[in-house]
């Protein structure tokens, strides 16, 4: 077995653990366990020296970043078409990723962890809850997003293939309610959300992960 997957239950890394799940290829899942610091043991850095998941091992080659492990996926797995083959199609995709990661992510990592961005307590609060109205009007950027892609007829948020963006939307929609969002107030977007977290490999990693939408 040469893959293995470096992920932590709940964050980003569930994007790529679904999609190596999905292919049906073997690999070896390593749980990091963030709340106990294990990112930043000594071993842990070794493979990773900022200390962050997802981080994707084949062979003797190590992959960070979120947007790289996806688009080295997509290459080793081409049957599998996470991203289109269409050049203007896969920016789109990868501009939509892009906008996951760096801005939708972020925006709930101001809520969840404050303390990264400021070391005064005081302002904690502020931070919550003004990066909490600021994460609602992203989740309904995404939902519009899935509004769009249903009246193209698209079956995912990509195309007519489970990918990226489907399990980052699910990833998304889960941190909200961790923020206090309810996601019955965004009907479109759960109701996808769930057909996404019904999909088999999906659904074996939320029970990996012991997850809850």
């Amino acid at each position: 077995m040469t893959l293995k997957l470096y992920y932590a239950p709940g964050a980003c890394s569930f994007v790529p653990h679904t999609l190596l799940e999905s292919t049906g290829e073997a690999f070896e899942p390593v749980m990091v366990k963030l709340h106990k610091g294990e990112q930043q043991s000594p071993e842990y850095r070794v493979i990773n020296p900022r200390g962050q998941v997802p981080v994707l091992v084949d062979g003797g080659h190590v992959i960070t970043q979120i947007l790289a492990i996806v688009a080295y996926l997509n290459d080793r797995f081409p049957k599998m078409g996470f991203l289109p083959a269409e050049p203007l199609a896969k920016a789109r995709v990868m501009e939509t990723l892009a906008w996951m990661n760096n801005t939708v992510h972020p925006t709930f990592t101001h809520i969840f962890m404050p303390q990264k961005f400021s070391a005064n307590a005081a302002v904690h609060d502020d931070l919550r809850s003004h990066n909490t109205v600021l994460y609602r009007g992203l989740l309904d950027e995404l939902q519009a997003l899935v509004q769009h892609a249903t009246a193209a007829g698209q079956a995912w948020l990509g195309g007519p293939n489970f990918g990226p963006l489907d399990a980052y939307a699910l990833t998304l929609t889960r941190w909200g309610s961790i923020a206090g969002i309810n996601p019955l107030d965004l009907p479109d977007l759960w109701i996808f959300v769930q057909r996404v977290a019904s999909q088999s490999a999906v659904a074996r990693v939320i029970e990996r992960e012991r997850l809850q939408l």
